[in-house]
């Protein structure tokens, strides 16, 4: 087929090269503008921007993807099918019905569940045994088209957003080529998603990651699980902000008393609305990340102390 693949972060990339490793022809790639990033605000390509170039195939990047004279450039370009994957962007209408097969959208989730921009974290953060991927037709709505293809993989107990990104990541890539083999013969099932079960998976933010230590063990454990690599779940201690990127459920009995630090030696304890936390991973602001026994061996901490 002739491909117009539309994507931007890392997550795409496995889809973009099983494309043109899997014999398609993928005439033009579409991807968000370039932006400034880091402390130096030095302007980066976006992943799927430099995999493309690595395979010399032409880049565009519009600012508005339905601005008219974009549309009319991709009809020029007479597309069998338009593959998106975290784009960023949502078609109009004009570019939804432009290819013979239509925009098939790889999506990170077990549709109609998790539609929206964060659902790899929304899984892990909400205690799912399984995720998967969806290949879907694309409409008017958000993730709302005709399913095609689902597979599911189940979560490690361990499960992090990071990882489950990887996962899933290469799922998809697997995927697209018997999605497209299979619209092209004609021999997939379009089946409608109806409402039942939906949820949506809201974007991510800095300020999620603040911890509420009132909140129980159990949830407070998924949320440094689900926000790992980003934005990460922290608190505060001596008036610094310290990251929490590991920690275990205990059987410990507890006190009640929400962010008192209950310290040894080598271990971390936290008290959360409901059970204890043992810290296995943090990062207090200026240091390195570490494991707590290292932590602890280079800065005292308080026993019977707060975090907030």
């Amino acid at each position: 087929m002739r491909i117009v693949f539309m994507g931007t972060p890392d997550f795409a990339v496995p889809t973009l090269t099983a494309l043109i490793e899997g014999g398609h022809e993928v005439v033009a790639v579409v991807t968000q503008p370039d932006k400034p990033k880091g402390r130096g605000k030095a302007v980066l390509m976006t992943p799927v921007k430099e995999k493309a170039i690595e395979y010399e195939i032409p880049v565009y990047q519009p600012v508005k993807v339905r601005d008219p004279e974009f549309v009319e450039l991709l009809k020029t370009m007479a597309p069998d099918a338009i593959v998106v994957v975290a784009f960023g962007q949502i078609l109009p209408k004009s570019i939804l019905d432009l290819p013979k097969y239509g925009c098939v959208n790889v999506h990170a989730s077990l549709l109609p569940k998790y539609r929206g921009a964060a659902p790899i974290q929304w899984a892990v953060i909400d205690g799912e045994k399984e995720s998967g991927v969806t290949t879907m037709m694309m409409d008017v709505g958000l993730d709302t088209g005709d399913m095609l293809e689902q597979k599911a993989i189940p979560l490690d107990e361990k499960e992090t957003g990071g990882s489950l990104f990887d996962k899933l990541s290469a799922l998809g890539g697997s995927m697209i080529l018997s999605t497209l083999k299979g619209l092209e013969n004609g021999t997939i099932t379009r089946t409608p998603q109806g409402e039942s079960g939906t949820s949506y998976a809201k974007m991510l933010t800095k300020e999620m990651g603040h911890i509420d230590w009132t909140k129980d063990a159990v949830s407070i454990e998924r949320l440094v699980r689900g926000l790992n690599p980003w934005p990460s779940a922290y608190t505060s201690y001596a008036g610094k902000t310290m990251k929490i990127w590991s920690a275990e459920v205990t059987d410990l009995p507890g006190e009640r008393a929400p962010g008192k630090i209950h310290v040894t030696k080598d271990r971390l304890f936290l008290e959360t609305g409901e059970g204890v936390l043992d810290v296995k991973e943090l990062q207090l602001e200026g240091k390195k990340r570490m494991d707590t026994a290292s932590f602890l061996r280079g800065f005292q901490m308080e026993d019977g102390s707060f975090c907030g």
